[in-house]
């Protein structure tokens, strides 16, 4: 075939399929500028990190949409219960007690005459504030101590897996009776600190296992033959490329920390009156199921909700920021 004499208004680029095509300068020109064409991938494109195309998957995820507002009607009637239910939520009349559906409760009213409407709508406050509270708790501790763990190994990485094993062989209901049953304290803070406590341990053992992972990558040893310290390394290379597990477990972890608060109350050794909770209500409402159901299915049904959408929010995170799926 006879050679092409060279034009220098022409240039070659390259295909998709491994070939080249012929462009005249111009076209070349154009797909230059263009920062990504169709794809996304030219040269003057950004490059995109983990997160930027997380975020992206997650706002197409009709799952991670519906639970996000879902969990965003939740806090906001945690921080302002009154703008959607008036009254207290513990005042009540024996006169009504029992009775169903009616103006000014949609809900009816429970055994001792509390209006369930307003209750359910308050006992978010509690569920959320325990399940934010306990999960920030365990991811912390457990972040620090994985991580340290696995990033130096040795002794200290020896005792800590001694030590998970150990809190792991302890059943959770059965430890917070125990340990939940001699405090005189009504607060939330001792049933948060018990869900950290006996937390932690799932954490840091996900948090060290992505450690030692991110740890044996190029790039870290890159920095370490540069002569930047441990710290550094830590906090600057590896931390960031090793926490998308933890904040995908954390996720799913808080609705079962919702659940645990409310199973606790149910058995009297959680929340105690006068605090509002869902797990109370369902405790009080059980014995009258025959006569006024609704004062358990509305509480039970709204615990179930809050703790479905924190589901399906963690299982969208952990779709988005899995690599393998992409």
């Amino acid at each position: 075939m006879p050679e092409r004499p060279y034009e220098p208004d022409r240039a070659i680029a390259p295909t998709g399929a491994g070939g080249a095509m012929d462009l005249a300068a111009s076209e070349a020109e154009t797909l230059e500028r263009t920062p990504g064409g169709p794809e996304g991938t030219g040269p003057e494109a950004k490059p995109r990190s983990l997160w930027s195309d997380a975020w992206r998957d997650l706002r197409r995820n009709p799952v991670f949409i519906v639970s996000a507002l879902v969990i965003l009607f939740l806090v906001f009637i945690s921080l302002w219960p009154s703008a959607i239910a008036s009254g207290s939520p513990l005042t009540c009349d024996l006169s009504k007690a029992q009775q169903g559906s009616q103006p000014g409760a949609p809900f009816g009213y429970d055994g001792q005459g509390c209006n369930v409407y307003t209750r359910t709508v308050y006992g978010a406050r509690t569920s959320v504030t325990v399940g934010v509270c306990a999960t920030l708790g365990v991811a912390v501790l457990g972040s620090v101590l994985g991580a340290l763990a696995g990033f130096f190994g040795g002794i200290g990485d020896s005792v800590l897996s001694r030590i998970t094993d150990i809190f792991f062989a302890i059943p959770v209901v059965l430890g917070g009776l125990v340990l939940l049953s001699v405090v005189t304290s009504n607060t939330v803070w001792p049933v948060i600190g018990f869900m950290v406590l006996l937390g932690w341990p799932q954490i840091a053992r996900i948090a060290r296992g992505s450690v030692i992972t991110a740890r044996q990558n190029d790039y870290v040893q890159a920095a370490r033959a540069l002569g930047a310290s441990s710290s550094r390394i830590l906090l600057r290379h590896i931390a960031p490329n090793a926490v998308a597990p933890v904040i995908v477990v954390a996720t799913i972890a808080l609705g079962t920390y919702i659940t645990l608060e409310a199973t606790l109350s149910y058995l009297g050794v959680g929340l105690k009156p006068p605090n509002v909770s869902w797990g109370i209500d369902i405790s009080a409402a059980s014995p009258y199921i025959r006569n006024a159901p609704h004062a358990l299915l509305w509480p039970s049904g709204a615990l179930a909700v809050t703790v479905l959408a924190f589901i399906m929010l963690g299982d969208a995170v952990r779709d988005a920021l899995d690599p393998k799926l992409r």
